[in-house]
C-alpha cells in the first residue's frame, strides 16, 4: 500500500536540462536491497538530516543553504518537484544536498545504516483525509520503528501537518513508541522552531484558517 499517488505533469525544459546536467551530480541511483554509504555520498561525515516528500524544494534548499555544517538528504517521487530542486540546488551552489527519487518508504526500510541520521523531516505528508484512505497515511508504527533504527540517539524527528485530524494521529503514533520522546512534553505540539521555513503548502493552510501543528520527538 502506498502513501502517494503518482500524477505529474510534463517537465520544463529547464527541469528536462537539470535531469540531463545536474541529476548524475546530486542524484542518486538507489536501487532496493542497497545500503547507502552517506559519507562516501557527499564525501564527508557531517551529520545527515533524511527529508521525506520535499515537494518542490524550495523549502528543502533554503534549510541547507542555512545550515552549511550538515547534509541533506531529499526523497520526492514525483520528477518535476526533483527538477526544481535540483534547479534550485545549482542557482544557490549548494553542495551538501543530494536527492533520491524513490519511495521513501522502501528506501528506509532497507537503504539506511543503522544511527546513521542526525534528524529525519516529514512536512505536510497528504494526509489523505477520507477514512477509506487512512491506511494510506506514511506515518505508521512500522515506520516510526525503522526510523528510530536509522537515527542516532538523541537523533529528531520533526513532522508538521495543516490537517488537524492527521496531527492527533500523529502525535499518538509517535507517543506510543517507547523509543521515542516528545521534546514539547507529553501530548503536546512543538513550537515551529525558526529553522523550518514556512512552506507553500504551510501558506495554504494559513489562508484556509488551518492550524499548522508540529511535532518535534527525540530518538532515546
Amino acid at each position: 500500500m502506498r502513501s502517494f499517488v503518482l500524477r505529474e505533469g510534463r517537465l520544463t525544459a529547464a527541469q528536462e536540462r537539470a535531469f540531463a546536467t545536474l541529476w548524475p551530480r546530486f542524484g542518486v541511483d538507489w536501487r532496493p536491497g542497497e545500503r547507502l554509504d552517506l559519507p562516501a555520498l557527499f564525501g564527508n561525515d557531517r551529520p545527515v538530516i533524511l527529508e521525506i516528500g520535499f515537494g518542490n524544494g524550495e523549502s528543502l534548499a533554503t534549510m541547507a543553504e542555512q545550515t552549511t555544517e550538515r547534509n541533506f538528504l531529499g526523497i520526492e517521487v514525483h520528477r518535476p518537484g526533483v527538477g526544481h530542486l535540483l534547479l534550485e540546488i545549482e542557482r544557490r551552489g549548494l553542495t551538501n544536498l543530494r536527492l533520491l527519487r524513490q519511495d521513501a518508504v522502501e528506501v528506509i526500510a532497507g537503504g539506511l545504516a543503522p544511527a546513521s541520521l542526525a534528524g529525519v523531516q516529514l512536512f505536510f505528508p497528504d494526509p489523505w483525509p477520507k477514512t477509506r484512505h487512512h491506511k494510506r497515511r506514511i506515518l505508521t508504527p512500522t515506520l516510526v520503528d525503522q526510523l528510530a533504527d536509522a537515527l542516532r540517539p538523541s537523533g529528531t524527528l520533526h513532522a508538521a501537518t495543516d490537517w488537524e485530524p492527521y496531527a492527533e494521529q500523529m502525535l499518538e503514533t509517535l507517543s506510543a513508541s517507547p523509543r521515542f520522546e516528545n521534546t514539547a512534553g507529553p501530548d503536546r505540539y512543538a513550537e515551529r522552531p525558526a529553522t523550518r521555513p514556512l512552506t507553500r503548502f504551510e501558506r495554504r493552510g494559513q489562508r484556509l484558517g488551518h492550524p499548522v501543528r508540529d511535532l518535534i520527538f527525540r530518538r532515546r
